[in-house]
């Protein structure tokens, strides 16, 4: 998606918004800071086609888009239930399917009063809830947030950085504004401030952000902070039992190495030598890396390594590529210099816009 030199303001009013340059891409997290004023709504309502802007175009805007606005009106005398099933049905679910979907998201978020709760009765934070379940209820291609942690209780704010990661790792692209810097650095892959309308790109990433490694043809897509697990088989020269790794929660590789070698350039290769056990070396998302240790355990496996590989970029299967999943090889960190994992050129453009 691309915001093209986008320019906003209202009749003959100031100019809002400025030659705004922005690329979003698939499984990426943006967060846009700015203080009151300074265009982050603006924006966010013509990301999401609310709002035509005055200047400059927008492409590639996905199907389906999740919207929670600065305010979400509750005032409605349905239930959060029924408000929410009623939605999914806009969206295009059936009956069940929305009702099951509300449940479900009623349940994970917490809502205070659960789903017979009438949205009138609702305080700012569970209003808040029902805002994120309704954006939620379909898989968006396209998740808009605006300030989306005020009002949330502590719990809440897990789930929500949770339900982020989960569309950012599907392939859905999110962005989100925030005025402290720390959210940002929390939850997004790459930072933008904007003030008077102009729109910058953030020096520094985030813990989240992406430094420029590829993972080709990973099984989760998105941006994460990533762990290798070298693993022994259980037994040499048997065929060894073990989980399917690239259906762990969290795995984004796991090519086979082969028995007897090195199974990385890191440090730890050498002792390795000789050893005729199976080695796989499996790649995964840091939040899920013990539960693919406790996986392997329980299977037998034996943990040989475990070292940071620090922020990646995991991406679709280009079909038909040579050794990839298309045609049967493995998903594996690509760089065409032979090291595992290398550096690669960034994945978003610097946008620069007025407002």
């Amino acid at each position: 998606m691309h915001c093209e030199a986008v320019g906003k303001r209202y009749g003959a009013g100031r100019w809002i918004l400025r030659d705004v340059d922005l690329r979003i891409a698939p499984g990426e997290v943006l967060a846009v800071t700015g203080g009151n004023g300074s265009g982050k709504s603006t924006l966010l309502r013509i990301l999401v086609g609310l709002s035509r802007p005055s200047t400059g175009r927008v492409t590639g805007r996905p199907r389906e888009i999740g919207y929670v606005p600065d305010r979400f009106t509750a005032h409605d005398r349905l239930t959060a239930a029924s408000y929410l099933a009623h939605m999914g049905r806009i969206r295009g679910l059936s009956t069940a399917a929305a009702r099951d979907r509300a449940d479900l998201l009623i349940d994970r978020l917490a809502l205070v009063g659960g789903r017979e709760a009438p949205l009138r009765t609702l305080s700012k934070g569970n209003a808040q809830k029902v805002a994120l379940a309704q954006a939620l209820l379909v898989p968006p291609g396209l998740l808009v947030l605006d300030e989306p942690w005020s009002g949330l209780d502590a719990s809440a704010h897990g789930v929500l950085g949770e339900l982020i990661d989960e569309v950012a790792g599907e392939g859905g692209a999110v962005v989100f504004t925030d005025h402290r810097e720390a959210i940002a650095a929390a939850h997004a892959t790459g930072g933008y401030a904007i003030a008077e309308g102009r729109l910058t790109r953030r020096g520094g990433p985030g813990p989240g952000a992406v430094a420029g490694v590829v993972v080709a043809g990973a099984a989760v897509v998105g941006a994460h902070e990533a762990v290798e697990l070298v693993l022994a088989a259980p037994e040499a020269g048997a065929a060894p039992a073990g989980p399917a790794w690239t259906a762990l929660p969290g795995v984004l590789s796991a090519p086979h190495d082969g028995p007897g070698s090195a199974p990385h350039d890191g440090p730890g290769s050498a002792p390795y030598a000789g050893d005729d056990r199976e080695v796989q070396v499996v790649l995964a998302d840091r939040r899920h890396s013990d539960a693919v240790l406790l996986a392997a355990l329980q299977h037998g496996w034996s943990v040989r390594s475990v070292r940071s590989v620090g922020a990646v970029r995991s991406v679709p299967p280009a079909h038909g590529a040579g050794g990839g999943p298309a045609d049967g090889g493995a998903a594996h960190p690509r760089h065409p210099d032979g090291p595992a994992l290398a550096a690669a050129r960034p994945t978003s453009d610097a946008g620069r816009a007025d407002r």
